[in-house]
């Protein structure tokens, strides 16, 4: 007769919702790079969510003489706060160029979300000595330059969008770094100018204690007033 086992059985883990990926790579890039597009541009938005605060969009220019990414880069989201401030000077340092723009809470609500966060990508595109010849977006939507009625759609690059690149493409990832760095120190920022909202700990997103916050307290010149806010009791 088989012996028992003595070993003792665990309950499964509860399941999160969270799946681990393997981290982005330079693969499309490449590509990219080696069918003549010299200077490709990854773009990523931060905030776009967010009933306060400005949105901002990173911008990483890799050129076929790119070396090596530094380890460690992934979505901004996959990663902590201190990992995250860590890698913003090696991807400094690594990507051929980058910058930041950003839109204020003012321009959202006059322009809307999509026509803002055009404008604080073309305001990351300026910063740059050289435009790239193609940008690389996140999702599936050209916003940077679908239903530009500037005039200026013509002189803009062209755009490629993924789904799901700043889990795939490093420089993607990287942009969404440098955005979510710069974005989460403004909050911190006006987290002190503007107590009692929580914005050095939920940086102006959709959480009970900030919209508890704004019933008590009222908005602020920092909130989306286009947007579907609670009601001051």
């Amino acid at each position: 007769m088989a012996r028992p086992s003595s070993r003792i059985a665990r309950p499964p883990r509860p399941d999160t919702g969270r799946r681990p990926t393997a981290p982005p790579t330079l693969r499309l890039e490449r590509r990219f790079l080696r069918s003549g597009v010299a200077r490709l541009g990854a773009m990523d938005e931060v905030g776009r969510g967010s009933p306060a605060g400005p949105v901002h969009v990173g911008l990483v220019v890799v050129v076929e003489e790119v070396g090596h990414p530094p380890p460690g880069i992934r979505d901004s989201k996959l990663l902590t706060p201190g990992a995250r401030e860590r890698l913003v000077p090696r991807i400094e340092v690594w990507a051929a160029e980058w910058a930041i723009g950003r839109a204020e809470p003012v321009e959202i609500d006059d322009l809307g979300l999509t026509a803002a966060l055009r404008l604080a990508g073309t305001r990351a595109l300026e910063q740059l000595t050289e435009p790239p010849d193609t940008v690389l977006l996140d999702g599936n939507h050209d916003w940077l330059t679908e239903g530009d009625r500037s005039g200026a759609s013509s002189a803009r690059p062209e755009v490629c969008t993924r789904v799901k690149a700043d889990l795939t493409c490093t420089s993607v990832a990287a942009a969404s770094i440098l955005a979510k760095v710069a974005r989460d120190a403004v909050m911190v920022g006006l987290a002190e100018e503007y107590p009692g909202y929580g914005w050095e700990a939920n940086k102006g997103y959709a959480t009970e204690e900030h919209f508890a916050a704004i019933r008590s307290l009222g908005t602020t010149p920092h909130h989306r007033h286009s947007w579907r806010l609670p009601e001051p009791v």
